[in-house]
């Protein structure tokens, strides 16, 4: 474990040197690394502020989550937090996600697109990386992933097939749509041409029915629609669905979005196949722009895409600079890191084959196989 630092100025007033006093007896506390309990509140309550006020720390950070993997997919999940006393200084949300078909990894965090330590200081991160090497070990785990924003480890295996995309918004609208390109923004005011109108959704029925359907046309299993309730649930007031409809009121698309400090990020979307010609999943996006503009959100986070995918191309038309994510692995058992992605030649057939299945069935079989992908 490193070992405590001591701040000593060279000199001070005796305001100062009291602070200082209290600075030191401060760090005479051991840095101690512990797991947080599933059903334990407050210090739930605790890493949640210290997740809102770290600028490190994503809503991937939130405390929520561990009921959410533990609850829905059944993974084992190991919340480290660094503390000296009461005072957190670190955390590291870890699932263990242990597949036949997919392998055997430790992860921060399965199911969100950033992860790994959130520090306030250099101790905390290096103690939080230390705990998560020795359980790795402890738990026989083919790798450690961690899904970093930005560099943390350049002399670790890293995967770079995932770009984000993330960009600042104004207060006003106006200036929003004229920040669009030309010809994405023609594409907007289509939409608004056909009539398209967006409502908030209490539930995801109609998110689930748009998204089971999107995605078993590209041949990938869905996540189960309890999935969506439990967030929805755990995230209330910082989770929301916006649907999209058509003139006629039936619904062509809709997204499921987190907010996080003055951030929006749409992450789950589906789209009905008229969507395209009523250029419903442009418009989709700029009425949650709007929407979270009045809400007072500054960042739009337009999540990942894969590098040379449709979407990733999407992405930049927006006006948005793909951001290179890092996802940095230490290998413990094979020589490469796993790719477990629709893009890897060997499950060309298996897409193939999705797409054939009945959506009924797909939705039956889906959870099984998607809840050991994340």
């Amino acid at each position: 474990m490193p070992s405590d630092v001591t701040f000593c100025p060279s000199s001070a007033s005796p305001m100062q040197s009291v602070a200082s006093e209290l600075e030191r007896d401060r760090q005479r506390v051991a840095l101690r690394v512990q797991a947080l309990a599933l059903d334990a509140a407050q210090p739930a309550a605790a890493w949640d502020a210290f997740v809102l006020r770290c600028p490190e720390a994503t809503f991937f950070h939130r405390a929520g989550w561990q009921q959410v993997i533990h609850g829905v997919f059944r993974h084992s999940t190991h919340y480290l937090y660094a503390a000296r006393g009461d005072v957190f200084e670190g955390v590291l949300p870890l699932a263990h996600v242990k597949s036949r078909l997919f392998g055997n990894a430790l992860v921060s965090l399965p199911f969100g697109v950033y992860g790994g330590v959130a520090a306030s200081n250099a101790d905390a991160q290096a103690a939080l990386e230390a705990a998560a090497k020795a359980l790795a070990q402890r738990l026989s785990v083919d790798h450690l992933e961690l899904r970093n924003l930005t560099v943390r480890h350049p002399e670790w295996p890293t995967q770079d097939l995932y770009c984000t995309f993330r960009k600042r918004i104004e207060a006003d609208d106006e200036a929003n749509m004229l920040a669009i390109p030309r010809k994405q923004r023609a594409m907007v005011r289509k939409g608004m041409k056909h009539g398209l109108s967006s409502s908030i959704d209490p539930g995801c029925d109609r998110l689930f029915a748009l998204y089971a359907d999107n995605v078993h046309r590209h041949g990938t299993p869905a996540l189960p629609r309890r999935y969506f309730e439990a967030l929805l649930e755990v995230f209330k007031g910082d989770c929301e669905v916006m649907t999209i409809a058509a003139r006629d009121g039936r619904p062509v698309s809709s997204v499921l979005s987190f907010y996080f400090r003055d951030e929006v990020l749409p992450y789950y979307a589906g789209d009905d196949v008229s969507a395209r010609e009523l250029a419903a999943n442009d418009f989709k996006y700029w009425e949650l722009m709007r929407r979270a503009t009045a809400r007072g959100a500054r960042l739009f986070d337009f999540g990942r895409s894969k590098r040379g995918t449709g979407s990733y191309d999407f992405k930049r038309n927006w006006g948005f600079e793909p951001q290179a994510l890092h996802y940095e692995y230490q290998l413990y058992r094979g020589d490469s890191i796993p790719q477990n992605n629709p893009l890897n030649p060997k499950y060309r057939a298996f897409i193939a084959l999705w797409r054939r299945l009945p959506i009924a069935v797909a939705n039956a079989l889906g959870p099984h196989i998607v809840r050991n992908l994340g």
